[in-house]
Order: structure tokens, then C-alpha cells, then sequence
């Protein structure tokens, strides 16, 4: 840390430049300059293990702001500068001491791995900053506690607080953060009110729900797909209300790939979002540093695997904090048939995920993520869009359904009403049917799927007449936000 006399306004250092990234942010200083580019290696997103920082002292003059004062007093004419870096979910250090009357300006940089902020309380920031660049805030003239903090969905919750006193003074009294100008822009969980949920609302005009259509595994054995990262707003999912999404191509869930086993997968993965995103497949057996690392906006990556055991696989962002980034849409499935799998009338895929609703049209909210209380259950991201616009079947038909618990926290017990199954499929493995006929001799039957947050499986039955068949979680409380389809049989 260090205290320079105030000067009068100067230019800002040749060759800064906003950091990579980092959208243009009302109020938000001018970087100063990105760091050296390094490459990131390793998985620390998913584990929340960052590369270790240490405090700096930026021992130049910089430019004398016109930020507005913390506390409403004229400072003196001194200038207090300290740099900020970024351990795992840690601001390093997490506290700052300024003599009172001093102006503070902080240099954020970003030492970890994956894009991160600094706000403060009143509403200056230094903006989105990728890992590996840095940037400043001008924090005004500091006449009492302030608190900042990195304001993406989740990182507040982690531990990214950042404290600021005046002569010791303590931290009670900090602004809170609702105080904060543009912190909803920045990834706030919540900035007012939650949506409201109308649990009888139809779906909107033109609405065209998840295609829940299974089809079959393509030809060849090797898959290349491209998963482009899109943030989302505004994206309906159920209930009458709206939320920003954080999408593999467009759509939460993601794409529903499918394969053999033996067969090859090469996914392209590009970050056209704001903020560091990654990925995780758990079809593939590989080793987590390289290819689940987070990536900076406008970067990307290369993941391959090859499939080696049967099954319906999830896959989801790693980026820390993983069940925020999972429960804002980025999820979605790979499915491995087993060795001679039947064919079957027709097949489906539901995906239950929990939906934790911020403000309209808002991100997730984190509170209620880390707490596991969501406001919807849903199958395929949007709640009750397949009660409202049914699955179809006729009488007589053999239907299998595939199914995935994303998560990100509460199990499911699949169930259709009025139906029995009679092939279980659980994790690799038949429980009931498949080709040795588990339990054909003892006339086994099973009535519901019980599957904990990544796991999944498929099951069978045959549909004996026309009716409106409810397929739901037999957890009724979920049932009852969302989790729940209509499969509509005619003759």
C-alpha cells in the first residue's frame, strides 16, 4: 500500500486498455493494462483452487479522480493505492486499512482462473476482468467502512468479500450491498424482489417446448459438435416468468447427444459469454486439468473422450461456483446405448432440474441455490411445459424414457401414473428386463425410479389403452412446482 500526494488530473499510462472481456460498465475505471497471457491448465474452477496471489504496492501517481466520496467528506490530498489479486474464491488481501481522509484506488488483479469483479458499495467497479488482466476502481475519499465484493452469480457467497476501513474503524456499519449501482448487471444474485411464480399460467404465445424426442444414435463412430457458451436473457422457463439462462447453444438443457459404445466425441467448446464457463463430461474418462479448465470469455477449448461404458451420462459447466452456473441452465445429457439395446415404439429424454428464480427476467439466485429451496422443478428447463403441450402416444405402444437428476441438489423418483415398468435400466446396469429378462421369472414390476443429482437411467412400460398419463416425480412437493409431464395416449 502506498500514500501519494494528490496531483492534479493527469493522462492515463500509455497502452491501457480495458481488460479482456470486460464489457464497457458505467462508472468503472480504465484498466490498467492486461497482464502477461498464461495458460490455464488446470481444472481449479471445479476444485476452487486458483493460482496463489500476493499482495502488490503500486508505487506510482496515478491520476486524481472525481469519484464520489465514501461517507460524504472532502479528503485530503493524498492518494492511497493498493492492488487486490485473487486467491481460489479470496480477494488477497481481504481487508484494507486507509488513514481517514484518503482517496483509495485499488488495482484488481486477476490471478486467478477465471473472470472475476471488484464492486463497491455505492456502485463504482473495475468491470469484468478475465483471469489474467487487471484493472482499477477509484473507491472516492474513504471517511468510513466500505465493503466490496466480486459481484458474478455465486462468488459473494464463496468468499469474495472485500472489506475497507478507516483507521481500524470496523465493518458493521459497510454499505450493504442493495446499495451497490448496477450490481444486478454484474451477476447479482437478486437486486429487488423475487419473480413470482403463477403456477397455472399457459404457456406463451408462440413457445415451442424442449424437443423431448429421442432420436436414435447417429451413424459412424466418431461425433464432432461445437457447444457455444451464450448468456440468455429473458428465457422462459415456466410459470409465467422469465430468467437469464446460461446456455450450451442457446438452450437449457444443452444438446442431447448420443452414441454407441467405443464411439469417439470431439467437442469444440467456445465462450461467447461474460464471465469464465467450462465443461464436464462424465461419458468420458479423462483427466480433469486441461479440458474441464475454466476459459475466458472469447476463448476455447477442445474436449475428446471416448465413450467406454453404456449409459445416460450428464454433463455440465465446472466453473466455480458449479451449482449456480449447473441450475442457470448449463446442463444437459450424453447417452451411450447399451449392447443390444431393442428398439422400441417410441423414446424420450427428461431431464429434472431445479429453477431458482431472482428478479424477472433476472439470474438465478444464489442464496436460494446454496440453500436448495428453488421456486420450480422442471424436466427439460422449463416448468409444466409438457403438461400443458403433452407428450403423444398411442394405446399399445412400448414407450422408454430416459432419465437424468441434474440437479444441481434434490433427487427425483420418476413415476408415470396408471403405468408399471417392466425394463429398469440404473446406472449401467438392468434392475428389471434387458437381454438375460431380470426378474421375467418371479414376474418383477417396478413403479418408480429413484435417482440422486447425477444419476440416471431409462425405463420401460407398455401403454394398455388411450388416457392421459401423468409422468411426474413421486416427490409431490416438486411435482407440484413443475416436475411434472402428460403422456397423451390415443387408440
Amino acid at each position: 500500500m502506498t500514500d501519494v500526494p494528490e496531483k492534479p488530473s493527469a493522462p492515463s499510462a500509455p497502452g491501457a486498455t480495458s481488460a479482456p472481456g470486460a464489457p464497457s460498465v458505467p462508472g468503472a475505471s480504465k484498466a490498467a493494462g492486461a497482464l502477461p497471457a498464461r495458460a490455464l491448465d488446470r481444472r481449479g474452477a471445479l476444485l476452487g483452487v486458483a493460482t496463489a496471489g500476493a499482495a502488490a504496492v503500486v508505487g506510482t501517481a496515478i491520476h486524481a479522480w472525481d469519484g464520489a466520496s465514501q461517507g460524504g467528506a472532502t479528503g485530503s490530498a493524498r492518494t492511497t493505492e493498493v492492488t487486490v489479486t485473487v486467491e481460489g474464491m479470496r480477494f488477497v488481501p481481504d481487508t484494507i486499512d486507509v488513514a481517514g481522509g484518503n482517496r483509495l484506488v485499488i488495482t484488481l488483479e486477476n490471478t486467478g482462473d477465471q473472470v472475476h469483479d471488484l464492486v463497491l458499495a455505492g456502485g463504482a467497479t473495475t468491470g469484468r476482468v478475465a483471469a489474467g488482466a487487471s484493472a482499477r476502481v477509484d473507491a472516492g475519499v474513504i471517511t468510513g467502512p466500505v465493503e466490496g465484493w466480486c459481484s458474478i452469480a455465486g462468488h459473494r457467497a464463496q468468499g469474495m468479500v472485500l472489506r475497507i476501513t478507516a483507521d481500524g474503524q470496523a465493518t458493521g456499519t459497510a454499505q450493504s450491498s442493495q446499495a451497490a449501482t448496477g450490481h444486478g448487471a454484474h451477476g447479482s444474485a437478486s437486486d429487488g424482489p423475487s419473480a413470482t411464480p403463477n403456477l397455472e399460467a399457459p404457456l406463451p404465445d408462440g413457445f415451442t417446448p424442449f424437443d423431448a424426442v429421442l432420436a436414435p444414435a447417429p451413424a459412424g463412430t466418431v461425433h464432432q459438435h461445437t457447444f457455444t457458451v451464450t448468456e440468455v436473457p429473458g428465457a422462459y422457463v415456466g410459470a409465467g416468468v422469465t430468467q437469464t439462462r446460461w446456455t450450451f447453444n442457446g438452450t437449457a438443457p444443452g444438446p442431447v447427444l448420443r452414441g454407441k459404445v467405443g464411439d469417439a466425441f470431439e467437442i469444440t467448446l467456445v465462450n461467447n459469454g461474460s464471465m469464465s464457463h467450462s465443461i464436464d463430461f462424465h461419458a468420458g474418462i479423462v483427466s480433469p486439468d486441461a479440458v474441464m479448465r475454466s476459459i475466458n470469455p472469447g476463448e476455447s477449448l477442445v474436449y475428446s473422450f471416448t465413450a467406454e461404458h453404456a449409459g445416460i451420462w450428464l454433463y455440465h459447466c465446472s466453473t466455480a461456483p458449479m451449482s449456480v452456473h449447473l441450475a442457470s441452465g448449463m446442463h444437459g445429457v450424453v447417452i451411450i446405448d447399451p449392447d443390444g439395446l431393442d428398439a422400441v415404439d417410441r423414446e424420450y429424454v427428461l431431464i429434472q432440474s431445479e429453477i431458482y428464480l431472482g428478479p424477472e427476467g433476472g439470474q438465478a439466485d444464489a442464496a436460494k441455490v446454496s440453500a436448495k429451496t428453488p421456486d420450480l422443478m422442471c424436466f427439460n428447463g422449463v416448468a409444466f411445459q409438457y403438461a400443458l403441450q403433452p407428450l403423444q402416444a398411442r394405446a399399445g405402444e412400448r414407450v422408454r424414457f430416459w432419465v437424468m437428476d441434474a440437479g444441481p441438489s434434490l433427487p427425483t423418483s420418476f413415476h408415470v401414473v396408471g403405468l408399471q415398468f417392466d425394463t429398469v435400466f440404473f446406472e449401467g446396469a438392468y434392475q428389471l428386463g434387458g437381454p438375460d429378462g431380470v426378474g421375467r421369472s418371479w414376474r418383477g414390476g417396478s413403479q418408480a425410479l429413484g435417482l440422486q443429482p447425477a444419476q440416471g437411467g431409462f425405463v420401460e412400460a407398455v401403454v394398455p389403452a388411450a388416457g392421459s398419463y401423468a409422468v411426474v416425480t413421486h416427490a409431490f412437493a416438486d411435482m407440484d412446482k413443475g416436475a411434472k409431464a402428460i403422456l397423451k395416449t390415443s387408440d
